[in-house]
């Protein structure tokens, strides 16, 4: 076991190091970088924008940027060096979790992704566990009542609600209860109210998930389809087990059977796509969701550093998703031994 972790963590390396070459050379040929975007700036304004803070005078009116001016913005950004010891730099840096600063936002790209946590959590945690806590006790009932009509027209309602795509749900749900043209109940935007200093714990608690509430229903529709038919399936392969028949026949009563025999079992597969589930939840499928209900959390804040060529921000968050990525997928094969003990690792490691 401790060789096989050893392994997969050396093979992390090679893995982290091709995906940011990756992307670092994609980006070396992406057209409008931030060079490029602002001269584009200085050209079409009169003033110096908060983005191109203290480069005042290097526009010259209708005479545009001299080479000498072009290659000090260059040198700003770190342009003036060779592609190969750019990167080198950047991953000595990456290794210390040293990601430099936003060329936008004026602060380190650390500090940038710290401040967006607080969405990204509230809406990745809440819909992890809600839907788990939903869907598998759901699934098991659509298990054992399989072809009944609680089956049926709970896999009827799950697929049409499948089929709806969240962000539609979003805005259905805004003009439904956000005070649209029907009922004025729940809030339009952001994570808290404006007073949110000034109330008690358990007011700011209900304030919290009154802000929440429909953020988090919008973002579990796609999930509660997926996870409720899987847990369902999961539960069915294992009734039709020959040693669930004969746990039966013994005599044994039909719960004991369902939660002793077969729940660990049926639940090898779900509960082994925690880790990665739960990591994805934190940084997948929130960027339309955040936005409809003007959320600031890292989705919207990875879509606005790819389109402003926000390299330190793009591949610094990047780095950060691709180890947590690859540390999730560690423990999910980890979870498959404290699951099932007949699982070793014995065989990967000869």
């Amino acid at each position: 076991m401790v060789r096989y972790i050893l392994k997969r963590l050396l093979l992390m390396i090679p893995t982290l190091f091709g995906v940011m070459l990756i992307t670092f050379v994609v980006t070396q040929f992406v057209p409008g970088g931030p060079v490029e975007q602002l001269v584009s700036q200085l050209k079409h304004q009169a003033n110096v924008s908060e983005a191109s803070s203290g480069l005042q005078g290097l526009y010259r009116g209708a005479t545009g940027l001299d080479q000498e001016r072009l290659a000090e913005l260059r040198s700003l950004y770190g342009f003036d060096q060779p592609a190969y010891q750019r990167f080198y730099t950047m991953m000595k840096n990456y290794f210390y979790f040293d990601f430099g600063d936003s060329y936008y936002h004026h602060q380190s790209v650390i500090d940038l992704v710290i401040s967006k946590l607080p969405v990204s959590i509230s809406l990745g945690v809440w819909t992890f566990l809600l839907t788990y806590i939903t869907c598998i006790p759901l699934g098991i009932k659509k298990a054992v009542n399989d072809g009944t009509a609680f089956d049926i027209t709970s896999s009827t309602l799950i697929l049409i609600g499948y089929a709806i795509p969240g962000f539609v749900l979003a805005i259905f749900l805004l003009v439904l209860f956000g005070g649209g043209s029907f009922l004025d109940i729940f809030p339009l935007r952001g994570l808290v109210s404006d007073n949110w200093d000034e109330l008690s714990w358990f007011a700011k608690g209900l304030d919290y998930l009154w802000h929440m509430a429909l953020p988090i229903v919008a973002m579990m529709v796609g999930n509660f389809a997926v996870m409720t038919m899987l847990t369902k399936n999961s539960f069915l392969e294992e009734i039709r087990k020959q040693y669930v028949l004969t746990a039966h026949a013994k005599g044994l009563a039909a719960n004991v059977v369902l939660y002793k025999h077969i729940f660990r079992n049926a639940m090898i597969p779900l509960v082994t796509g925690f880790p990665a589930a739960f990591i994805g939840a934190f940084f997948t499928g929130s960027l339309l969701i955040e936005t409809i209900f003007s959320l600031d959390g890292l989705g919207l804040l990875s879509y606005e550093a790819v389109l402003k060529r926000d390299y330190p921000v793009v591949l610094g968050t990047l780095y950060i998703f691709t180890l947590m990525g690859l540390v999730a997928k560690l423990l999910s094969d980890l979870s498959y031994v404290l699951i099932d003990p007949r699982i070793q690792f014995d065989s990967f490691e000869r």
